[in-house]
C-alpha cells in the first residue's frame, strides 16, 4: 500500500498538516488556558483521509499469545490503604488534572543523547509514595508527526496516583507503529534501570499509552512483552498484522476522526482484543481529541482507573470500570463499551 504513489502523496499531505495542527496547538496552548476550557472539545480540524488496509480476521488469527492471568494486588490491604486511602478514591479526585492526585511529583528530563532506542523525554515520578511499595511504571508516546507535548499530560497526571511515568518523543516523527512499540520497550527498560526512578519501580508491573500510530505501537507491544499487564490505545492507527492482543486494553476514541476512522481502525482493533477491554468515544471527537489535554478531565477518571486496577490488581477502582460505571450516560461521550473486565 505504501509504495502506492497516490498514497505517499496523501500520507505525506496528512503529515504537513498534523504538524501545522501540533505546532499551532503546543503555540497556542499554555496548559493554564486550556484549563480553563474544561473538557469542551477543542479540536475540530478535519484533515484528508489517508490511505490505508484493514487488518483481517484472518491475520489477526495467526499469532496467539498465551492469555495473561489477572494480576493480584502484591501489596498486602494494609500497606495498600497506606499507600491511597479509600477516601481519596473518589470520581472528583481522579477527574482532577495535572499532578493534583495524592502524590507529590517531581520531573527529570531524559535528554535525546542520553535516551537508548528512542528520542528522549520526561519521567515523572512520585517523590512521597514510600507506603506503597515498588511501584508501576508507565511509557507513553506520541503519534505520526507529532512530538512528546502531545501526549505529556498523561506524565505527571498518573505519577500523582502513584506511578513511574515517561513520556516520550520519538527516534523520527515518521516512525511506523512497529516502530513505536520498540521505542515504547526502550522506554520501559530506560526507567526500570534509571538512577533515580529504578529502585522504585516493579519490573513485573508496567504498563503503555500511545495515541494515533503510537496507539497502534501500544498494541503492537502488548502482544510481545508479558510484563506489560495494561495499555491505553487512543485513537490507534496500524496497518499490518500485529497478532492476537489479550492484554487488558482500554481504547480511546474520537467520533469525528477521520484520519484514522474508527469503522476502519479503533472499532476492528477493539473488536479483536481477545483480554479485559473497554472502549470510550468522545462525542464529535476529531483525532486529536486525547491529546495536548483537550479531554484530560474527561478521561483521567477511567484512564488513571484502569492502570490501578489492571497493573496493580487493585480493585478498589473496579467501581470506576464497565458495567460498575456509565460512562455512555455522559454528553461528552458518544459511545461506550466493555467486555470481560470489572
Amino acid at each position: 500500500m505504501l509504495n502506492n504513489p497516490f498514497s505517499l502523496k496523501l500520507i505525506t499531505l496528512t503529515g504537513t498538516l498534523i504538524i501545522s495542527v501540533n505546532m499551532a496547538a503546543v503555540a497556542a496552548q499554555p496548559t493554564d488556558s486550556i484549563q480553563t476550557l474544561s473538557i469542551k472539545e477543542q479540536s475540530t480540524v478535519t484533515l484528508p483521509t489517508t490511505a490505508t488496509k484493514i487488518l483481517s480476521t484472518e491475520a489477526l488469527l495467526t499469532k496467539v499469545l498465551a492469555s495473561k492471568a489477572p494480576l493480584t494486588t502484591t501489596t498486602s490491604i494494609a500497606s495498600r490503604s497506606n499507600c491511597i486511602a479509600d477516601s481519596v478514591i473518589t470520581a472528583a479526585e481522579l477527574s482532577a488534572t495535572r499532578d493534583n492526585g495524592p502524590f507529590t511529583v517531581a520531573n527529570k528530563a531524559v535528554p535525546r543523547q542520553l535516551a537508548n532506542g528512542f528520542g528522549g523525554g520526561t519521567i515523572h515520578y512520585p517523590t512521597n509514595a514510600g507506603d506503597c511499595g515498588l511501584l508501576g511504571g508507565i511509557a507513553v508516546i506520541p503519534g505520526y508527526v507529532s512530538y512528546e507535548a502531545s501526549i505529556k499530560w498523561w506524565g505527571p497526571r498518573l505519577a500523582s496516583w502513584g506511578f513511574v511515568v515517561i513520556t516520550v518523543d520519538t527516534n523520527s516523527i515518521y516512525d511506523d507503529p512497529n516502530s513505536r512499540a520498540t521505542q515504547l520497550s526502550a522506554a520501559l527498560d530506560h526507567i526500570v534501570s534509571d538512577s533515580t526512578v529504578g529502585t522504585q519501580i516493579d519490573s513485573t508491573r508496567l504498563g503503555a499509552i500511545g495515541w494515533s500510530m503510537g496507539g497502534g505501537g501500544a498494541l503492537q507491544l502488548a502482544t510481545q512483552r508479558s510484563d506489560v499487564r495494561a495499555i491505553i490505545s487512543q485513537t490507534p492507527y496500524h496497518d499490518k498484522n500485529y497478532g492476537v492482543m489479550d492484554t487488558p486494553a482500554l481504547f480511546i476514541t474520537c467520533q469525528n476522526d477521520r484520519i484514522a476512522s474508527n469503522r476502519k481502525y479503533s472499532s476492528p482493533f477493539y473488536n479483536h482484543a481477545a483480554g479485559p477491554k473497554m472502549k470510550i468515544e468522545i462525542k464529535n471527537g476529531s483525532h486529536f481529541c486525547p491529546s495536548y489535554r483537550f479531554n484530560e478531565i474527561l478521561l483521567s477518571k477511567p484512564g488513571i482507573a484502569w492502570m490501578h486496577r489492571y497493573i496493580n490488581g487493585d480493585t478498589r477502582f473496579d467501581k470506576f470500570l464497565c458495567h460498575n460505571e456509565n460512562y455512555g450516560s455522559s454528553p461528552r461521550i458518544s459511545a461506550y463499551d466493555y467486555k470481560d473486565c470489572g
